[in-house]
């Protein structure tokens, strides 16, 4: 028996599928040899559980959903301020293959275009272009959670194809901030967008982004967290290309589409959804993977700057017995349940003769920065005033941030 989340997916999928506008990419002439008819969906949450339907185990080429990930590699060798010196953040308004240089830099607009791409595929750290396309491939395996294959084929007519895009590779050259021979970056740029996917795997890949860099699946730490949310940063402005803007307005999900008929799409910090659908409208996007995502956007409310209706409050349960105040705590603890949990201790504390608080962290599954950070102050003000502050968990190693100084017991 289906679960509602999978039964959601397949009757979503049954909708769109006599949508027939639209056509395969015919420019790469591999791509246009596609099954036009597959449509596939696939979400997986942070914790790592998978929801799929449709044709969400046939594989297809990355294309350009390859680029946020090879951007956050690049991050990850570079630092943000070198690889800025090379590629901006701003929207290019223009198609994915329009010569989008900044007049005083040279720069690409962004790193989701393709001569941003290219620039970017460049500063990754590799002694050759196989040495470069080995670790990319790498990375794009880590995100998905599995080994990728390649399509030689797709590879094989990208490159003889591929004209434009060393023709983008020579400009950026030219201007400086292309970091290697526009024969071996294109050549490494070409396999990129021929490694093989599923919906599956893309949407494994963005739960990735969402949970911070750490893959819900096999829990590898794949990228820093800060990493992450740069990438998803620039997703959410860029990553529709000349339709970002409206995309963010009407659908609110940090995306990236790709000629193939992939898009990949984030809800930072809750789950990761990949879908494919290979007839694309005029600006590269698949019509009826935009589709779905706008549907399941708008029924489900997804929309990242959707205001929550409610907060789970983080205190399980609270009481006094012989001057000890024991609160139990669940959930994540971010700025908005650490206020909440400052709140309470202080009104406690100024309410009644406490002499100690016990604060049992069983149940809290995860420590903000922001949270750990204000609950430490609080805590620092309480001891000022004679109150001391214990804290018990059965697994205390990712939860010394909360209990600050005081004592934790496990077990």
């Amino acid at each position: 028996m289906d679960d509602p989340v999978t039964t959601a997916l397949t009757n979503l999928l049954h909708r769109l599928a006599d949508d027939h506008s639209g056509a395969v990419a015919d420019y790469i002439p591999e791509l246009a040899a596609v099954d036009p008819h597959s449509l596939g969906a696939a979400m997986v949450s942070v914790h790592g559980d998978l929801y799929h339907g449709g044709d969400s185990e046939i594989e297809f080429t990355i294309q350009s959903v390859s680029k946020p990930f090879v951007y956050a590699l690049a991050l990850s060798d570079l630092g943000l301020d070198e690889v800025t010196r090379h590629v901006g953040f701003e929207p290019s308004g223009e198609p994915f293959n329009a010569i989008s240089l900044e007049a005083t830099t040279g720069r690409p607009a962004n790193p989701l275009i393709n001569a941003g791409a290219i620039v970017t595929t460049a500063l990754v750290t590799g002694a050759d272009r196989e040495e470069k396309f080995s670790r990319i491939h790498a990375i794009l395996s880590a995100f998905a959670g599995r080994n990728l294959g390649i399509d030689e084929t797709v590879y094989a007519s990208e490159s003889a194809t591929g004209d434009r895009n060393r023709a983008l590779a020579y400009l950026t050259l030219s201007q400086g901030v292309l970091a290697g021979p526009v024969e071996d970056v294109t050549d490494v740029y070409f396999r990129q967008c021929a490694v093989r996917v599923t919906t599956i795997d893309l949407a494994v890949m963005a739960a990735t982004l969402a949970n911070g860099g750490v893959n819900p699946v096999t829990a590898e730490r794949v990228i820093d967290a800060e990493i992450a949310r740069i990438t998803l940063s620039v997703m959410s402005t860029c990553g529709m290309y000349d339709y970002s803007g409206e995309w963010m307005v009407q659908v609110g999900l940090p995306s990236k589409s790709g000629v193939g008929g992939g898009i990949v799409s984030a809800l930072p910090g809750e789950f990761g959804i990949g879908v494919f659908s290979p007839r694309l409208d005029p600006r590269g996007n698949s019509v009826r993977g935009k589709a779905a995502l706008a549907e399941m956007s708008q029924r489900f409310g997804l929309h990242v700057f959707t205001a929550p209706t409610g907060h789970r409050s983080p205190i399980a349960g609270s009481h006094i017995d012989n001057k000890v105040l024991t609160v139990q705590l669940q959930g994540e603890i971010d700025f908005v349940s650490a206020e909440r949990i400052v709140r309470h201790l202080q009104e406690m504390a100024a309410t009644y003769p406490i002499t100690r608080i016990d604060l049992d962290l069983t149940h809290v599954t995860t420590v903000r920065t922001s949270g750990s950070e204000l609950l430490t102050a609080t805590f620092t003000d309480l001891r000022a005033r004679q109150i001391a502050v214990h804290a018990t968990s059965p697994d205390p190693s990712p939860l010394l941030e909360l209990a600050g100084e005081s004592r934790v017991d496990s077990g």
